[in-house]
């Protein structure tokens, strides 16, 4: 597979911790302040005096590192409380307790919160694009990739992740990109753990701390140096 990069742009935020494209644009989050941004990449306006932002909204997450879309909302993954970051609030997550939050894109506002299975924090999570009704969330305590069922919030499915500080994720059809952020690593899973394929991000390449589907290719964000930078898969 050839892999080329690109540096699309800087994030509006300083600390980007994950992006999700969607029909209206690209969504990023900030870990510091936990607010969205919605960029329309193809259409740059003077927003807040920052090229390309569209709009944004706050969020009752904390220290988010993951995001996603599915079923007209957006999903947050909340790692724990953001008290290292910015004073606590009363609806942050508790110390080193992951949840996901759904989020309705035009207010901000929480829909509903969900746990993480098993307790512990959580660095990505990934709506079923091919079944709706389920999504896939990173339990990083206990190294698993888990599918749930949103409905009872129930484990369907469980992938062992082959790496620690797994972050961002994008389904296919016949497997799971994971980021594997230590190790520069995006590896690509069967649904039996077996893996599949992967991509090492050099280092002369921003650091990948999210993925986000962008048609054939791929998008990531580097938490560090706020670049959002394209996979090229061809």
């Amino acid at each position: 597979m050839n892999v080329t990069y690109t540096k699309l742009f800087r994030s509006p935020y300083s600390v980007p911790n994950a992006v999700q494209l969607t029909d209206e644009g690209l969504w990023i989050v900030d870990q510091i302040t936990d607010r969205v941004a919605l960029v329309r990449m193809e259409e740059p306006s003077a927003y807040y005096g920052v090229p390309w932002l569209h709009r944004e909204i706050p969020s009752e997450s904390s220290n988010t590192s993951g995001m996603t879309w599915g079923d007209g909302s957006l999903w947050l993954a909340a790692n724990g409380d953001a008290g290292i970051w910015r004073p606590a609030r009363a609806t942050d997550a508790g110390p080193h307790t992951g949840e996901i939050l759904r989020v309705d894109p035009a207010t901000g506002a929480t829909q509903a919160r969900y746990p993480i299975p098993g307790g512990g924090g959580t660095h990505g999570t990934e709506y079923d694009p091919f079944e709706p009704g389920y999504i896939w969330v990173e339990a990083l305590k206990d190294q698993k990739l888990l599918r749930m069922r949103i409905s009872d919030w129930s484990i369907q499915h469980a992938i062992e992740l082959p790496y620690p500080r797994a972050h961002g994720l994008v389904q296919k059809k016949d497997g799971m990109w994971v980021v594997h952020t230590g190790h520069r690593l995006i590896v690509k899973l069967a649904m039996d753990g077996r893996e599949l394929e992967r991509i090492t991000v050099p280092a002369s390449e921003p650091e990948p701390h999210c993925l986000s589907a962008y048609g054939d290719d791929m998008l990531y964000c580097d938490a560090a140096s706020g670049w959002i930078v394209k996979i090229g898969m061809g």
